[in-house]
């Protein structure tokens, strides 16, 4: 009895091969021309110094240009409590005939810091002045480069994400409402435990822990929702676009490693605006500045976090529109 020859097998089609080669080609080249690309050629560009003394702002404001932004002040003791409440990251005053005193907030950054020193001691020798400058807001002990705060923003954005991503397989095992239990549970847990660590254990971060926390678990439902909701909404695509948004993009720009004030201008721009900018903002203000400019990066975190849950609420809804008008 003849038997039917077992078909041919399908060739793959090409779609199969290539996305996943195309995409890893593409988060392999953004990583590597986020992290190095943005610390080729680091340029200070208005970066916010308090100036005081008969004259002082306006010479120093046209010496340096575009470099620095000057911010008047009534005197060396105002000039100082800017810096001290992360107004501005220095202060630049007369200290006598042919001196000059120099405030820095360490706390800014190494990198920023380090670019106001050289500009100011440009300016200096141009004018024929010493300047003596002295950190009067200096990182924690156990935080000497001053990379804590960012390291901790990756680590909590990197949970998040893997947070959200395991979240995708679950909608055949758990209801929606109790995925977002799952989401944000895990990311409040998922934040204090990054406060603990960093500022009780390790002594790092020396923020205050419930504040720290209620930041950090902003900033791992922000990753995990928004996971979620590119999941959900574009597919097996949708992971690599969040590991540009957040994980590569988000954290190359945060501010930590290099300055916001020395990155590029399309850096700087969005700097702010993703998650884990706006949550090293968050540490370092709860950390070295009382939490003085604290609002805003807050707000920034709650609205990732939200914005994207309700979207991903809104998915099946959608889903049955369309269904129902095919």
């Amino acid at each position: 009895m003849d038997t039917a020859p077992a078909p041919a097998p399908r060739r793959p089609p090409l779609r199969a091969w290539l996305q996943p080669v195309v995409i890893a080609l593409i988060v392999a080249a953004a990583f590597i021309t986020s992290y190095v690309g943005l610390q080729r050629d680091p340029q200070p560009h208005r970066v916010p110094i308090a100036v005081s003394g008969p004259g002082l702002p306006d010479r120093v404001g046209r010496a340096l240009g575009d470099s620095v932004e000057v911010h008047p002040a009534a005197d060396a003791a105002a000039a100082r409590h800017a810096v001290e409440h992360g107004d501005v990251v220095a202060a630049l005053s007369a200290d006598g005939p042919g001196r000059l005193a120099l405030q820095t907030a360490g706390a800014a950054g190494a990198s920023t810091t380090t670019a106001v020193t050289r500009l100011v001691e440009a300016y200096a020798h141009g004018a024929g002045d010493r300047v003596d400058t002295v950190d009067v807001v200096p990182l924690a002990h156990f935080d000497a480069r001053g990379v804590a705060g960012f390291y901790m923003a990756f680590g909590v954005t990197l949970a998040g994400f893997v947070l959200g991503s395991n979240a995708l397989g679950l909608a055949g095992q758990l209801r929606l409402r109790h995925r977002y239990w799952l989401l944000l549970g895990t990311s409040a847990a998922i934040g204090t435990v990054g406060a603990v660590i960093a500022g009780p254990v390790l002594g790092a971060v020396p923020a205050p822990v419930l504040p720290l926390a209620f930041t950090l678990s902003l900033l791992a439902a922000a990753a995990a929702f928004t996971t979620k909701l590119l999941g959900t909404y574009l597919g097996p695509v949708g992971l690599p676009v969040a590991t540009l948004v957040l994980l590569t993009v988000g954290n190359a720009t945060s501010g930590a490693t290099i300055g916001a004030d020395l990155l590029p201008a399309a850096a700087r721009a969005v700097s702010a605006l993703l998650p884990p900018g706006a949550a090293v903002r968050a540490i370092s203000d709860l950390s070295y500045f009382g939490g003085a400019h604290l609002a805003g990066p807050v707000v920034t975190l709650a609205l990732w976090a939200a914005v994207a849950a309700l979207l991903v609420g809104l998915r099946p809804r959608l889903a049955r529109r369309r269904t129902a008008a095919a």
